[in-house]
């Protein structure tokens, strides 16, 4: 199985409701909001993260129903690279399906986007 989601979010309006610690906290998990303050705390990084989770949501083929946005935490390797740390509900439903995920999040000065890949796992070509 392979399913793609893509989400287009404008930054500016995650800008605006970034000034809402309620936002923050319901759509943002601790790690991401840590790693958020760490990277110098850039609108476009939670817009790219916001745009992400929308995606996720659309390559599990549910919606976003089932699971709270904050469990879809967007964090970033050494390297820089987006990946998906799941938790409760989220992390059930890929596993329950078998699904791992590819993530890619770009961003221009108005725009973020974000692609995402549901696979298998064990899937040798995702």
């Amino acid at each position: 199985m392979l399913r793609n989601g893509i989400d287009l979010v404008e930054i500016e309006r995650i800008r605006r409701s970034a000034q809402s610690p309620v936002f923050l906290e319901r759509v943002f998990g601790a790690r991401e909001r840590a790693e958020w303050i760490q990277r110098g705390e850039k609108a476009e990084h939670l817009a790219g993260a916001f745009a992400a989770k929308e995606a996720f949501a659309k390559a599990l083929g549910i919606g976003i129903r089932g699971f709270a946005l904050c469990e879809v935490e967007v964090l970033h390797d050494p390297l820089g690279a987006p990946y998906f740390a799941l938790s409760g509900k989220a992390a059930a439903l890929a596993e329950s399906r078998a699904l791992a995920f590819s993530l890619s999040i770009t961003h221009t000065r108005t725009l973020a986007a974000a692609m995402v890949t549901a696979y298998e796992k064990g899937d040798a070509n995702p």
